[in-house]
C-alpha cells in the first residue's frame, strides 16, 4: 500500500512470543518490545534512561513461527514493519485506540549478543510451514560463485 508509516525499532522483547492460529490455519504471534533511549546528562557527567516506548507487534504465517521458536523474552531486536493505529469501542462504549507495529522483519540485534542462524528451507506438504534444511541437503543460495560459468555476476 502506499503511504503507509514504516518504522525501525530496536529495543527487548517484554515476554515471551505468543504463538496462535487463526481457523483457517494461518499463524499469528503478538509480542511487545519496549525500546529505552539513552541521554547523556552533561550536568551530572552521567547516562540517564529515558521515558520507553512500548510497541505492540504482530506477525503472519511463517514469520510468526520462526520468531515463536528462536525468540525469548529479554531477546534484544531490530524490528521493521508497518505502523497501525487500532480503534474499538469497549462493552461499556468507550471508543479506544493503540498503535501497533505489523511485523515485515525482524532479527535479533548483535551488538550485545552473537546469534547462530540456520535457514529453513520451504516444503511442499500444503500447510505452507518450513522446516530446517537438513544435513547433506545443497544449500540453493550456495552457488559457489558459479554465474553461468562466469566467475563475475552479471550485473
Amino acid at each position: 500500500m502506499a503511504n503507509e508509516t514504516t518504522l525501525t525499532l530496536v529495543g527487548n522483547l517484554t515476554a515471551d512470543p505468543e504463538l496462535r492460529y487463526t481457523p483457517a490455519g494461518a499463524a499469528l504471534c503478538k509480542f511487545s518490545v519496549a525500546s529505552t533511549p539513552r541521554m547523556y546528562d552533561k550536568a551530572t557527567n552521567q547516562w540517564k534512561d529515558g521515558d520507553p516506548l512500548f510497541m505492540n507487534c504482530s506477525a503472519w504465517r511463517d514469520l510468526a513461527e520462526n520468531i515463536a521458536e528462536s525468540l525469548v523474552r529479554g531477546s534484544r531486536v531490530v524490528v521493521t514493519g508497518r505502523l497501525k493505529l487500532n480503534r474499538w469501542t469497549t462493552p461499556e462504549g468507550e471508543n479506544r485506540q493503540a498503535m501497533q507495529l505489523d511485523v515485515e522483519d525482524i532479527g535479533a540485534s548483535l551488538r550485545y549478543a552473537t546469534a547462530q542462524v540456520k535457514k529453513m528451507s520451504r516444503t511442499n506438504s500444503g500447510a505452507g510451514g518450513s522446516v530446517p534444511a537438513a544435513a547433506g541437503e545443497p544449500d540453493p543460495w550456495a552457488s559457489g560463485g558459479n554465474f553461468g560459468g562466469n566467475e563475475e555476476p552479471s550485473f
